[in-house]
């Protein structure tokens, strides 16, 4: 029995998860869970990163605890994308994270737009546009906050972050790079124009690192703090967590497929070799990411179950507090294609009180009101449905052929209502699982650093052979035609 560890923060929580090996399969085991509540102070929304370490280091020590630390061979980190920490000469961070959901970056990416042209910007980066996006967090702190990029010896990215903390060593693992629309996926390198044009000195950037190397084993003190035996690899995986997420997809050598992986965000796009710098994908707004194995994650990030967080936290405020498994209930009981939105309308990208601007959205577009949490639930699941058709569309329309079927990776995929939906919005088949897929896809790498496993092929067929999925038949086409045309006028010309 070998024991991986694969570090896995998101937007909404952190975990540490033990990977089990053994008779060629994986098993996970969730050894801490711990939550990940942005702050708002000083007209700013941060990240807590020292209670995210304190997670991972609690984490560590249990999985110790509970496997031994002579079973542990590696650990790998994965995150969310875009986020950024200062980092001073010794490798101390100078200012706490900002969120990308932090208001100030919407102006940011108004005003590099005007310095430098959409086309430039996507013929060196191929990366949607999108205010999230760490060239224009980093174009606010240049404005309003200069003095600290003037300090720092460098910035790192989230996962890397906690890296240097593991290890002492400070790197950008490429995947997650290539999320801060400052990587040109063709040259394979920063894009050192945009750093000069926002005013970033290239030296402040890190040392690029592949996924699937090590970075060399826990500090003295991570081990004398967790158990953690002295030599124990932290080695780099798909450290964008959607990178880890698809490097999971159960897909068996066919690569006529899509993906979603299903989160906070929705994350939409299909596999490739080569990056598609095309007019067509420019306007359509899809993102070139950088997959494991050197392969390209051509996708659009949609907004996701992060509606459905936002109104749960609005309802428990208000003393009305309910599970996502008893969401998901509430859904199914209200009636279908009543009320429809646009996810990615620009109210619903920040904190508020999001029930209301869903009732705001069907009023101002005519629409009966759901004004029942049942009836904005299930407004919310046809809704995010037909966006993925949308999406879908105009992704075959960029890569010029047609998509077969749609594999449904990370947490999302456990409301089956949602898959089911989404089914009938693309008229196609959905296949579900694993829900785990970033930390399958995790452990995978860690696998490869290792010398354990060789290929993505490989990797893949031990995620068929360890995690059960489910399928799902399109149903009510017409129907679900008729409301997709309606939707469609919802959507911004």
């Amino acid at each position: 029995m070998s024991v991986y560890l694969a570090i896995d923060l998101g937007a909404g929580s952190g975990r540490v998860i033990a990977g089990v090996v053994s008779g060629g399969k994986f098993s996970l085991d969730e050894i801490n869970r711990f939550e990940n509540v942005p702050d708002e102070r000083d007209g700013g929304l941060f990240w807590n990163f020292e209670s995210l370490w304190s997670g991972v280091v609690e984490g560590l020590k249990l999985s110790v605890a509970k496997y031994g630390a002579e079973a542990i061979r590696s650990i790998g980190v994965d995150t969310w994308g875009v986020d950024y920490g200062l980092i001073d000469d010794n490798g101390k961070l100078i200012a706490g994270p900002r969120h990308y959901r932090d208001a100030r970056n919407k102006q940011a990416m108004d005003e590099v737009c005007e310095a430098v042209s959409r086309e430039e910007i996507f013929e060196k980066t191929g990366l949607q546009f999108m205010q999230i996006n760490t060239l224009f967090q980093m174009a606010a702190a240049r404005k309003h906050e200069p003095e600290l990029l003037d300090d720092a010896a460098q910035f790192l990215l989230i996962p890397d972050l906690i890296n240097l903390r593991l290890t002492g060593k400070a790197f950008c693992e490429r995947t997650n790079a290539s999320t801060t629309q400052f990587y040109n996926p063709v040259k394979k390198r920063w894009s050192i124009k945009l750093f000069e044009k926002i005013g970033v000195p290239l030296e402040k950037t890190p040392e690029l690192i592949e996924a699937g190397e090590s970075l060399g084993p826990v500090k003295d003190d991570i081990a004398a703090e967790t158990g953690l035996l002295s030599h124990t690899q932290v080695v780099t995986v798909g450290s964008h967590d959607t990178a880890s997420a698809v490097a999971a997809v159960p897909a068996d050598g066919d690569k006529n497929f899509a993906y979603l992986s299903s989160g906070s965000w929705s994350l939409l796009g299909v596999e490739l070799d080569q990056p598609i710098l095309s007019e067509l994908a420019r306007k359509y707004n899809f993102t070139n990411e950088v997959g494991v194995f050197d392969t390209i994650r051509l996708l659009k990030n949609i907004n996701g179950m992060w509606l459905v967080q936002e109104c749960r936290r609005v309802w428990a405020e208000n003393g009305d507090v309910w599970s996502f498994e008893e969401l998901a209930g509430m859904a199914r009981t209200a009636e279908p294609l009543r009320s429809l939105v646009d996810p990615d309308d620009q109210r619903f990208s920040t904190r508020a009180d999001m029930p209301q601007m869903i009732v705001d959205f069907c009023q101002e577009s005519g629409q009966a009101l759901p004004t029942a949490p049942a009836q904005i639930l299930r407004t919310l699941m046809d809704s995010l449905a037909m966006k993925c058709a949308f999406v879908l569309e105009r992704l075959e329309e960029v890569i010029g052929h047609r998509v077969e079927v749609l594999h449904i990776i990370g947490g999302g995929g456990q409301n089956d209502m949602l898959s089911q939906c989404i089914a009938n919005s693309i008229n196609r088949p959905v296949v579900v699982g694993p829900y785990e897929a970033t930390a399958a896809g995790n452990l995978m790498m860690q696998m490869v650093a290792c010398g354990e496993m060789n290929s993505l092929t490989e990797g893949r067929a031990m995620i068929r052979s360890s995690f059960e999925t489910k399928r799902f038949e399109p149903q009510d086409d017409t129907k679900w035609r008729k409301a997709y045309e309606r939707f469609c006028r919802l959507l911004p010309t």
